[in-house]
């Protein structure tokens, strides 16, 4: 009976635990709700990185900022001319008499004229680390939809480095349409090339190339153009054309320079043209340098030729295009108003009474300019608060502005009586 009682009294007490039944629905949509939680913290995290991991990076890594380039002024005497010689003979009158010293003939043997040559080859030598090829690859299709690459070449000229980039001078015609760039240097190296900024009026563009990208032996092998000047004393003066002089790379042709005295009228500058007696390709590009190993010249197709000899090497004047290639080198716009002109001379202003300033012989169509009400005939005294008195002044008034400025134009404009002065309003154009 007890026994019975007891057992009874264990049975009692005994549980049975029964499963929760499970909850399909809610279990799926705390699972999804923990999914989409998962990926907004993700995004959130991945957005968040994005933002500060620049920042934070720039404060634990600071980059160096590229260094503004400044091109060398030339340092070179000008040659003195024949008047001048004599003017100063007249001058030095009083002057002491000194004893005069005889010179005797020296007959030149073959041994010396092929000295002279040798040491004329070791200018190129050094000279040429300045130069390069640069390629500008094109890929297309042919009838048949197979792919192929059109490459256009022509030489480079290395004239600075900022820091992080080197930075080579080149024809923009390389540049136009091309999908990527490349650099062969002397030695045979290539490495990859980025467009940093191109003139149109010129003709001439600024490529650059990572400091990083080239090897220590290149870097060693390389050497900055020295740019000389390219004034009228260059006249009847020995020069060597490097480059692509030939139409073919590293072609070397040696001879002097013919003509300094005509002008390329462009787009609010103008630009001396140096022909020489050196016969060349069509296509030819490259530079002329002078028995210093300076460079004095640009050589580029599109230059305006000799009529009677097309094939007579000619170059840009490097003095006149310093600014241009020292703003394309630091990623700069140059700005543009549209004008072709020149200077007044002061015999004109004083006979004519034509007042001093940048004369206006032509404007550019659609220009700003051409909008603001600018005619041929016009003088330009004033650009903003500069004040013009030759067009070498315009010019530089003209460089130091940005695109999309907006300035004011004073003008003398000739009326029935006398030149009457005028303001125009104009916003630079690129």
């Amino acid at each position: 009976m007890e026994d019975n009682k007891q057992s009874q009294d264990i049975e009692f007490i005994k549980e049975k635990v029964k499963e929760r039944p499970l909850n399909r629905k809610k279990l799926v949509r705390r699972t999804i709700i923990t999914a989409s939680m998962a990926v907004i913290f993700g995004l959130i995290a991945c957005l968040t990185f994005l933002v500060l991991e620049p920042v934070f990076t720039n404060l634990l890594y600071p980059e160096d900022e590229p260094q503004q380039v400044e091109l060398k002024e030339e340092n070179i005497e000008e040659e003195m001319r024949p008047e001048d010689m004599l003017l100063e003979e007249e001058t030095e009158t009083e002057a002491p008499v000194v004893p005069q010293t005889v010179v005797e003939k020296v007959e030149l043997e073959i041994s010396d004229y092929q000295r002279l040559y040798r040491l004329m080859y070791a200018l190129v030598q050094k000279a040429s680390r300045s130069m390069v090829t640069v390629t500008g690859v094109v890929t297309d299709m042919d009838w048949f939809d197979n792919v192929y690459e059109n490459q256009g070449q022509s030489s480079g000229l290395i004239v600075a480095e900022n820091g992080k980039e080197l930075l080579i001078l080149t024809d923009s015609s390389v540049v136009d349409q091309a999908e990527t760039l490349k650099v062969s240097f002397s030695n045979g190296v290539q490495a990859a090339a980025e467009l940093k900024g191109r003139d149109k009026e010129t003709g001439l563009a600024i490529v650059s190339v990572a400091l990083e990208e080239i090897d220590q032996e290149t870097k060693e092998g390389i050497q900055m153009a020295a740019l000389g000047g390219s004034g009228s004393s260059l006249l009847a003066s020995p020069v060597i054309a490097l480059g692509w002089p030939l139409g073919s790379s590293a072609s070397v042709i040696y001879g002097m320079v013919t003509s300094a005295d005509t002008w390329a009228s462009l787009s609010d500058h103008n630009v001396r043209i140096l022909t020489t007696d050196m016969v060349g390709s069509g296509n030819a590009s490259g530079v002329l340098i002078n028995l210093s190993g300076q460079v004095v010249g640009i050589i580029k197709p599109g230059i305006k030729k000799n009529a009677e000899n097309k094939n007579l090497l000619t170059a840009y004047g490097i003095t006149d295009l310093r600014r241009i290639i020292e703003k394309l080198s630091n990623g700069q716009e140059i700005a543009r108003l549209g004008v072709n002109g020149t200077d007044v001379p002061k015999e004109v202003s004083e006979e004519l009474g034509v007042p001093l300033g940048a004369y206006v012989t032509g404007i550019q169509m659609d220009s700003p300019a051409m909008e603001a009400g600018i005619q041929s005939g016009d003088v330009i005294v004033k650009l903003g608060t500069a004040e013009i008195t030759s067009f070498a002044e315009y010019q530089d008034a003209v460089m130091a502005l940005a695109p999309e400025t907006a300035t004011t134009v004073t003008i003398m404009r000739q009326g029935q009586e006398e030149y009457q002065e005028m303001t125009v309003d104009v916003i630079l154009g690129r």
